[in-house]
């Protein structure tokens, strides 16, 4: 490669390796003994891989190999790749929830990509805090970015029928706890659901993030679909690396793709392929991180009225390896083209209209991928509720929820915690019917810390046994994207900072009527008031470390949860330079 010096002085990593004083020196020789050539020095663009592997996180196991592939293209475009490592986050082992380290994720990618002499990143996304954690980061340093999702499993396969991750948990263990579904059997699907590499295989959170980065134009054209295992994954993440050298070229840094517009698309793309409520809290989160002005009414507004186009666990039946073969993202792009921004731009240097024109999208399979025209529900993006028992906003995924109770009148069960849920949920003398309503307290932001995926309560044991499937459930909590039901999340304010929902009793008759966006307690103001006046707020669960850095700092879900200084783009410039 010709060393060319006008783009050498923009390049950033120029400021530690195009030295020519003792620390050039130091920059380069301690680099070299990994048995880097000389050339690699010359003032090409060094682009970082920020790599989430660790096999503490299943869904991202493989990511060493796609790394090392990503390389390959960097390389073949002219670029220098390092590849690092940052905290990864997985759902299915982190105690007390993944949740509560995805701001502390961000922290270390954003001041790793900072600190280091970097000129471009691609991020390694798989697991669903993997994707907004890094991306929250990268955005607030704003170096030129792109994504390369992991990929979703193989689809579970179990008793000649395909099973998905989460969706049939659930489901396969409200039949164990109902007696239908002998312990034997429930332990012989467990080894049938995980079969590959990959991350969860129907649109929980984690394709929903994959689907997410797409929309917001930070992949190239169709990564959201693409099996782990399939060998067209790492032909994407080849093609990337090769693209984030020429994005440094072009000086396309990630705020110029994370504008209002691009939000937007992905808002409306979302409820067109059924994704999950954690979506709002990132996105809205992602948002906070470039300056750009989302909130919870901005998801009804846009989302809300959009059809369900993709037949996917777990508002419908196929899994993401069905989506794949049905044309994938660009297939749904293509037929919501009429509602998204199309002069909003991409990591290809295109326009979203650009990509949607020269991908001629196609779909092959109208059961997986329906038509616009022709839709699985009419509207399906998820519902923002308001009124006194969440006065700034909860939020419910209809989709997923059953339609006869989207407009419901019930007497309150309560439970105070999580702790209290486990103890009494199962009970034979717990004063419960179907008729009910199920309210969690303490699972919020603050209150849990770290605001887990228990919203989607088990239903009570002698409810079960009736063979009711579903109840209204309420809590200040998520839930995981591929559970179902109708639940309703996120409510705002927290009932650990004395929101409404603190002072629910047993007994208190609640209404829900998504139809009209109303969420409400009927229980005189005066009485409420007196609740308010007995009430003490709880000791805090910790008193070190970054865990009450997070409580002391984490914002309500209706601001995404993020730390509340972590708010607003810091840019690249190193702090200080001591040398």
């Amino acid at each position: 490669m010709e060393k060319d010096q006008k783009s050498e002085q923009k390049l950033r990593s120029a400021e530690w390796f195009g030295k020519t004083d003792k620390m050039g020196f130091i920059y380069r020789s301690w680099m070299k003994n990994q048995g880097f050539p000389e050339h690699l020095f010359d003032g090409r663009p060094v682009i970082g891989i920020c790599n989430t592997w660790s096999e503490l996180t299943p869904c991202n196991a493989h990511f060493r190999d796609i790394a090392e592939v990503v390389k390959r293209g960097v390389y073949e475009a002219g670029g220098f790749p390092l590849e690092f490592p940052i905290t990864s986050l997985g759902e299915t082992l982190m105690k007390p929830t993944a949740m509560l380290f995805r701001n502390l994720a961000s922290m270390d990618a954003e001041e790793s990509i900072r600190a280091n002499p970097l000129d471009g990143v691609v991020l390694l996304t798989g697991c669903d805090k993997t994707t907004p954690s890094t991306v929250m980061g990268a955005a607030s340093v704003d170096l030129p970015t792109l994504v390369v999702p992991g990929g979703a499993m193989l689809n579970g396969k179990y008793r000649g029928k395909d099973i998905g991750s989460g969706t049939d948990v659930w489901r396969f263990t409200d039949e164990l706890r109902a007696g239908t579904m002998t312990p034997k059997d429930y332990l012989s699907a467990e080894s049938c659901m995980s079969r590959s590499n990959g991350h969860c295989m129907t649109m929980g959170t984690a394709s929903t993030m994959a689907c997410m980065v797409e929309a917001l134009g930070l992949t190239l054209p169709g990564a959201a679909a693409i099996p782990a295992p399939d060998s067209r994954r790492k032909v994407l993440a080849q093609l990337s690396g090769r693209r984030i050298v020429h994005m440094v070229k072009e000086n396309l840094t990630i705020s110029q793709v994370l504008t209002r517009e691009a939000f937007e698309n992905a808002i409306r793309v979302n409820a067109a392929v059924g994704g999950s409520t954690n979506f709002i809290i990132h996105l809205l989160a992602i948002a906070g991180r470039v300056g750009v002005e989302l909130t919870l009414d901005d998801f009804d507004r846009l989302g809300s009225k959009i059809p369900l186009l993709v037949n996917l666990m777990p508002s419908g039946k196929y899994l993401m390896e069905d989506f794949f073969y049905a044309g994938g993202l660009p297939v749904v792009l293509q037929e919501m083209k009429e509602h998204l921004h199309l002069g909003a731009m991409t990591i290809t240097g295109k326009t979203m209209g650009q990509r949607i024109e020269e991908a001629e999208a196609e779909g092959h399979n109208p059961e997986v991928i329906t038509p616009f025209e022709v839709p699985l529900r009419k509207e399906a993006g998820i519902a923002v509720l308001k009124g006194n028992l969440c006065e700034d906003g909860a939020v419910i995924k209809p989709s997923a929820a059953t339609p006869r109770l989207m407009q419901h009148r019930g007497r309150a069960v309560v439970f105070e915690s999580i702790e209290d849920y486990h103890a009494r949920i199962d009970d034979p003398d717990l004063d419960v019917d179907e008729t009910c309503v199920l309210v969690l307290k303490g699972v919020g932001p603050k209150g849990y810390p770290g605001m887990p995926e228990v919203g989607n309560m088990g239903l009570p044991k002698k409810v079960l046994a009736k063979g009711v499937l579903d109840m209204v459930r309420i809590s200040d909590g998520r839930m995981s994207g591929t559970a179902f039901g109708t639940v309703v999340l996120h409510v705002c304010p927290e009932s650990a900072i004395g929101g409404t929902l603190a002072f629910v009793h047993n007994g208190d008759m609640i209404e829900l009527d998504v139809p009209n966006r109303r969420l409400h307690l009927d229980v005189a103001e005066e009485e409420l008031a007196r609740r308010r006046r007995s009430w003490q707020s709880a000791e805090p669960l910790a008193n070190r470390g970054y865990v009450q850095l997070y409580i002391n700092h984490v914002q309500q879900a209706n601001k995404g949860a993020d730390l509340d200084f972590l708010v607003g783009k810091s840019g690249s410039q190193v702090t200080r330079d001591s040398h």
